[in-house]
């Protein structure tokens, strides 16, 4: 049986004792490490969330970087089309007017070339047939 005299009294001081002792020495420590690791892990976090957006931030400028290189370079394809377009359209035109004024050298040519070939052959004609003539006949003609 227990008896209520002074040894309660001096069994409660000591668990008193050791409570504020065990306070002091075991469980504020701990806390505060406990408290310091979960501030650290929410410091983390946080700069976690800060790196992600600043990151999603970089995408989107980069994406729109991107898009308006795109748009830009699809422009100056699309420009660099239509000069050559113009470019040959200009050849082209300027083949078709120079056309008529070859063509006419070329018909002059021709028609020189004709000439002296007709002359040529005229020439050689008559040589030919003083030639078979002389030959039939036995004698010089001129």
């Amino acid at each position: 049986m227990i008896s209520l005299d002074y040894t309660l009294f001096l069994q409660m001081v000591n668990f008193l004792a050791l409570i504020f002792i065990l306070n002091l020495l075991l469980y504020k420590p701990i806390l505060g490490i406990i408290d310091k690791r979960k501030k650290q892990l929410q410091d983390t976090e946080e700069g976690i969330r800060q790196l992600q957006q600043s990151v999603e931030e970089r995408m989107a400028a980069y994406e729109e970087k991107l898009r308006l290189a795109k748009l830009e370079a699809l422009e100056k394809k699309n420009e660099i089309i239509k000069e050559g377009a113009d470019v040959a359209k200009g050849f082209l035109e300027t083949a078709r007017s120079e056309i008529p004024a070859m063509m006419e050298q070329f018909h002059g040519e021709l028609s020189r070339e004709i000439s002296e070939a007709k002359n040529i052959l005229t020439n050689q004609s008559r040589k030919i047939s003083v030639d078979i003539a002389e030959k039939l006949l036995g004698r010089s003609i001129q």
